[in-house]
């Protein structure tokens, strides 16, 4: 129950960070940016969304731990979201490059030019739709690295090296 919890919690988080990353996605290729600026823009500042909000509402420290070092967590949480960023930046290009999938997006495109919304042309719908495939695909992985490894705490019994300095 309680990694259920936790998960729904991450998803909470990973919510927020979508929303600042996609609405800068959103933004940039709006704007006619490169779909590959727009998504490492909006990866980079959703990092510190991440570890700030999964630091103090997921993966809570637990004080009878070893306390684990605010630096090297973010620099965890990078390393962490960094596999996921790279996967979904391949994925962006199997999708807009190699199935074009710009092409599927014309009679939506079509009909919300009809409506008066020229800014969401089939090019900005098949970026927008890609990108929000691969948050389906990345989401789960995400939460167990982020979890097994970046947030993770070690008893303080395990720590060998804390064990032979308070000997000495």
């Amino acid at each position: 129950m309680k990694n259920i919890k936790q998960f729904l919690k991450f998803g909470l988080v990973g919510l927020s960070n979508t929303l600042i990353s996609e609405i800068i996605y959103a933004v940039i290729v709006c704007l006619k940016g490169h779909y590959l600026l727009a998504s490492a823009t909006g990866f980079v500042l959703s990092i510190f969304n991440a570890y700030y909000w999964n630091n103090r509402y997921v993966f809570k420290e637990d004080e009878s731990l070893e306390k684990r070092v605010w630096w090297k967590v973010l620099i965890k949480t990078f390393i962490a979201y960094l596999w996921g960023f790279l996967a979904n930046l391949m994925l962006l290009v199997l999708w807009i490059d190699v199935l074009h999938v710009a092409n599927y997006m014309e009679p939506a495109a079509g009909l919300l030019g009809q409506w008066g919304i020229y800014f969401l042309d089939a090019e900005v719908l098949g970026s927008l739709f890609a990108e929000g495939v691969n948050l389906v695909l990345v989401l789960p992985m995400n939460y167990l690295v982020n979890k097994l490894w970046a947030f993770r705490q070690r008893s303080r019994a395990n720590n060998s090296f804390e064990k032979s300095v308070d000997k000495v």
